[in-house]
């Protein structure tokens, strides 16, 4: 007798031995016993981690939050002003408690039942009959996923509880790790996939690969200050991997230049839409209120009305323009009535509802250009835009942090990256001036790519040594004394959105986000909550 097993990955999330579950007769149906016999078996399996772990064609339990946590930073506003921003604000605004988590809740149970399955397939890949080199490359992968999802949660929520083991429905009760432990563990799970996924040849098809392992492992030793170890990882993947600074900046997140020569990792997406496979990034965070009369075709078709979350703030425009980069403000920000960069000819004034619409601003990155929405078959929230997650730029800025802290040549990696765009070489700076300019350099590259929350949260302000989003945000924070006193014609016109952005932001607590109080309850209180909530 044996349970039927009606989706692997489901059940995996919560099966664990025939006692917890009624039992059965199988009658030809897959189980956990008899899964994993053959290659396609053990692939489908890690295929299905990495889609569990990406899931950009889901709007709400990880993109939602990910868009979320862009909200809380200098970058973005919420941006819609015409529809509920339950979802959003609490973490936006900083008013997010143990019981009004908004859609922070989500990102926290999704990516505990990723790992709870990868355990499962790690344990059952481990003794399937199939190849050694078969083994390496689902296992590699299956590593780098969990601890893809530890290092979400550790820089969201700090220390959770650690387990690398599928658990029973009577081992659920587990106490809260250490950071540092969490950490640990998502070096050792790095380490290992690297290992494991040593010899796959690397096809730019989106599946996960060595370099991405040795690429997040440069991300957590950076994260934690390791910096030899950043300098190290980093490297390797700048002079061993195989990959190369896209020439035009804009083609990076092109919908015709899928996982392109600088991607190391992305989400993919595709434009076969019955099958509902495309991104939902573009919609949620696309523009609101488009309107045919806006186009010079005057063709509803070229209408590609998005949700309007996640608008660019004229902070972050001002960051762009005090180094006259033009090349990367316009990638990353389209501003009302201009021209859609890169698709000027067929969207020469970019309009939209700015009654909806907080900042008079749009992020570019997530841009569906009008030829693309042409050949569309249906508008249905699905479109054709890989999510780019780690590329080599990034290793050129965490090699240039690494070096400023070691004494290497940090200016060298930020050239680099600057000439790409066509801005001028800095020259003949040190000290707190070059690590602040380090640090606008992440800001500027980088986007709106997941990486702003995590980065202000841990990167030291050179006067201070305290988190750099201490001197942003709060009563007296530069960020919220400048939106208070700002004269932008879009922000301080719609007001829908508070202009106090980041207020009530407290340094005692707000460097994470609180346990959801559900997790506290289901432990029974053996689940501790973060200081301040």
């Amino acid at each position: 007798m044996k349970k039927i097993l009606v989706s692997i990955i489901a059940l995996a999330a919560f099966t664990v031995s025939c006692d917890d579950f009624i039992e059965k007769e199988e009658r030809g149906t897959q189980t956990l016993e008899n899964y994993f016999q053959t290659a396609q078996e053990c692939e489908n399996y890690a295929n299905e981690l990495t889609q569990r772990l990406l899931l950009a064609k889901d709007w709400w339990t990880l993109t939602a939050p990910r868009v979320t946590n862009e909200m809380s930073t200098d970058d973005a506003w919420m941006g819609n002003t015409g529809q509920d921003s339950g979802a959003h604000r609490p973490c936006s605004q900083y008013l997010i408690t143990p019981d009004n988590m908004g859609d922070m809740n989500s990102i926290y149970t999704a990516h505990f039942y990723t790992i709870q399955s990868a355990n499962i397939g790690l344990e059952k890949m481990a003794n399937s009959p199939i190849s050694d080199a078969q083994r390496n490359q689902y296992m590699g992968e299956s590593l780098f996923v969990r601890a893809y999802c530890y290092y979400e949660l550790v820089n969201l929520f700090g220390g959770v509880p650690l387990y690398t083991k599928s658990l029973g429905t009577g081992d659920l009760n587990l106490q809260r790790s250490s950071a540092a432990d969490v950490y640990a563990q998502i070096e050792a799970d790095l380490k290992e996939a690297a290992s494991r996924l040593e010899s796959a040849p690397v096809k730019r098809d989106g599946r996960i690969n060595k370099w991405a392992a040795y690429a997040l492992l440069a991300r957590v030793t950076l994260f934690q200050e390791k910096w030899a170890d950043a300098k190290l990882y980093s490297n390797k993947v700048i002079t061993e991997g195989p990959f190369q600074l896209e020439a035009d900046f804009l083609n990076i997140w092109n919908v015709n230049n899928h996982n392109g020569i600088e991607s190391i990792l992305e989400a993919q997406s595709s434009s076969v839409q019955d099958k509902s496979l495309g991104a939902a990034l573009p919609t949620l965070a696309g523009a609101r209120g488009e309107d045919k009369k806006n186009f010079p075709s005057n063709d509803a078709q070229d209408v590609l009305d998005g949700w309007g979350w996640c608008m660019p703030t004229s902070d972050l425009e001002n960051a762009y323009l005090s180094e006259n980069d033009e090349i990367r403000r316009k990638s990353t920000i389209t501003k009302w009535g201009e021209p859609a960069y890169g698709d000027e000819t067929l969207n020469p004034t970019h309009k939209f509802s700015l009654n909806d619409n907080k900042s008079g601003r749009i992020c570019r990155k997530y841009y569906i250009p009008i030829a693309t929405r042409r050949a569309l078959d249906k508008k249905d929230g699905h479109l054709p835009l890989n999510i780019p997650l780690i590329r080599l730029a990034e290793m050129y800025l965490t090699r240039a942090e690494a070096n400023y802290h070691t004494g290497g040549d940090a200016l060298a990696d930020i050239n680099i990256i600057r000439a790409r765009v066509q801005l001028t070489p800095k020259t003949g700076i040190s000290g707190p001036t070059l690590l602040r300019q380090i640090y606008k350099e992440r800001r500027l590259e980088l986007a709106f790519e997941g990486l702003r929350l995590f980065d202000i949260r841990r990167e030291k302000d050179p006067t201070t040594g305290k988190p750099v989003i201490e001197s942003l945000m709060g009563p007296n924070g530069t960020f919220v004394q400048y939106n208070l006193n700002s004269t932008d014609p879009y922000e301080t016109t719609n007001t829908r959105e508070s202009q106090d952005k980041g207020i009530n932001f407290n340094p005692a607590k707000n460097l994470l986000w609180p346990i959801p109080q559900l997790e506290i309850d289901l432990s029974g209180g053996l689940i501790t909550q973060n200081p301040g909530y």
